[in-house]
């Protein structure tokens, strides 16, 4: 007989060393996330007559400014974990990445660097719809390795064992916790697949798939802002990205109802013919 799921185990060990070189399976996991984000953006950019060329030349841009606004939004908000150790904030291998801030940043420079090279932005950001939620989907099991960004404690079956070291001092004698990395993992997969299929199956859908990204992307954050406890600032109840998370729903339904409005008007009122 099998044995019944109790808990999910924490993991042995974060991290290994090649020489002098110490390896986290943090860093490892972002990296394969951002080469599968950078295939499946290219594959959608290039189908659509883009140049190749210029699309690496723009990613290459998006990765470099998305990765500088996630560690400065993530500084920015947790200062007193840097403090008499200020060299740590460059440590992105150990963690500490502000999604919200990569994503603002990685936009504005896709924005700009697709403007500059007479690139078209609207494919590009219809290959990241679905590209940038398997990366998150990949790089949400670098905080299971960290064990960070987890939940308020549970019973359920699949509980996330967590060290005493890693437990909120609020939860000190509690064993095990949502697994929110595995919930947002789960959905960041299941919300690229859609996106890629609403892409193939409705082809007007063309330039509003980003609008479904955030919509998706946005209700899951909220929902786990609701239970993670990684964050002590909250407002009427709510977290600073529980926030942030009802802001991109909202500009997630701007995008797609603008499109719809936008193409209604640019179609041609029908001529009657008198009789």
């Amino acid at each position: 007989m099998l044995p019944i799921l109790a808990s999910i185990p924490s993991p042995p060990f974060n991290d290994f060393h090649i020489g002098p070189l110490r390896v986290t399976f943090y860093g490892i996991l972002i990296a394969i996330g951002v080469a599968i984000a950078w295939q499946v953006t290219e594959r959608t950019f290039l189908a659509r007559g883009g140049n190749g060329e210029i699309l690496s030349k723009i990613l290459a841009r998006v990765l470099i400014f998305g990765f500088l606004g996630a560690r400065l939004a993530y500084v920015s908000t947790h200062l007193s974990r840097f403090e008499g150790e200020w060299w740590k904030v460059i440590a992105i291998w150990e963690g500490g990445l502000a999604l919200y801030g990569g994503l603002t940043a990685g936009a504005i420079a896709g924005y700009v660097y697709s403007r500059k090279w007479n690139a078209n932005f609207v494919d590009l950001l219809d290959g990241m719809a679905v590209g940038v939620p398997l990366a998150q989907a990949l790089g949400r099991w670098g905080n299971y390795f960290n064990q960070e960004l987890f939940g308020t404690p549970t019973d359920l079956p699949w509980g996330l064992e967590i060290e005493p070291q890693f437990r909120p001092e609020a939860y000190p004698d509690a064993e095990t916790f949502h697994p929110t990395f595995l919930y947002e993992s789960i959905w960041n997969v299941a919300l690229a697949f859609f996106i890629a299929w609403v892409g193939r199956r409705y082809p007007q859908m063309r330039g509003r798939l980003i609008g479904i990204y955030f919509v998706g992307y946005g209700l899951i954050r909220f929902l786990m802002e609701l239970i993670r406890t990684d964050t002590t600032f909250r407002f009427i109840g709510l977290s600073r990205n529980g926030w942030v998370s009802i802001g991109v729903i909202l500009l997630g339904v701007i995008v797609l109802a603008w499109k719809q409005l936008s193409e209604r008007a640019s179609d041609p009122e029908p001529t009657s013919i008198s009789t």
